[in-house]
């Protein structure tokens, strides 16, 4: 049997402006028709129940970077097929997850019956969160919704607006230097070719000119901002060395590239 394939409808892509509506559309589209093949590509290096931060395999039962979650309301944002939220669960944490793709929402379901693990989730936009003020005592987001949102700066507010005081975020984003490089696992991926100042989002179109894919950058100042104009207060900035014994290939991210540039970026925030 044969993996599922991503989506093939990209005609164009181009790196200009994207507004917040045609970012969560086709982010949406693109997420429904890819889940499958990400799943069968990623699920085993991701785990049923596993947080890891990003390709480098930096998994949170190592790092603590979230502190200790038990008895902790929870929300992880961009929860694809839920394995971070499950690991939560495991800790003792209130979990909920939330996610923009309905097909990534059905793998969940699919992991909650292989591992009879129950893992609340719901369909929302990070940009318009359906929760109560501080309502949550950590926020986490692992690659989630942060990197495809137009505005971020909305979406780090609604997520101080949920937590309580006290609480603590923490999300991991493609590290910023990245976007002056191709996506190329190899020895091409090591020459910059784009400007790190170029805050135009990658875009991909079909051929009727809709928006397929959507990601947009920001440079790591950029992310400081955002942080500090949500009321809350940077703690740490996290840039995971790539880790001995890690020969995984995850599109741009290598043992190659990793011992060279960082691929990850970790932001832990807390509110006052």
């Amino acid at each position: 049997m044969t993996a599922p394939d991503y989506p093939a409808d990209t005609a164009r892509v181009t790196r200009r402006p994207a507004t917040t509506a045609e970012s969560a559309a086709g982010n949406r589209r693109w997420w429904d028709g890819a889940a499958d093949a990400y799943q069968a590509e990623h699920g085993d290096f991701l785990g049923e129940a596993a947080f890891v931060w990003g390709p480098e395999g930096i998994d949170e039962a190592d790092v603590r970077l979230l502190g200790d979650v038990k008895d902790h309301r929870v929300l992880e944002i961009g929860a694809g097929a839920g394995q971070c939220g499950r690991w939560l669960v495991a800790q003792g944490a209130e979990v909920t997850a939330l996610e923009l793709s309905w097909r990534q929402l059905q793998h969940s379901r699919r992991i909650d019956a292989a591992t009879d693990v129950t893992l609340p989730a719901v369909q929302a936009d990070a940009q318009l969160l359906p929760f109560a003020d501080n309502a949550f005592d950590v926020v986490c987001s692992a690659y989630g919704a942060l990197p495809f949102v137009a505005d971020a700066e909305g979406a780090l507010r609604e997520i101080a607006r949920v937590l309580r005081p006290g609480g603590r975020l923490v999300f991991s984003v493609t590290h910023p230097i990245r976007w002056c490089f191709l996506d190329d696992p190899t020895e091409p991926g090591l020459a910059a070719v784009h400007s790190y100042f170029d805050r135009n989002a990658y875009v991909e179109e079909d051929e009727d000119g809709a928006v397929t894919y959507v990601e947009h950058h920001r440079t790591v100042g950029d992310w400081v901002r955002v942080i500090a104009s949500a009321g809350l207060r940077l703690e740490d900035l996290t840039e995971p060395e790539w880790p001995e014994g890690n020969d995984h290939v995850w599109g741009g991210w290598s043992p190659l590239r990793g011992k060279v540039i960082p691929g990850t970026a970790i932001f832990s925030a807390a509110k006052a």
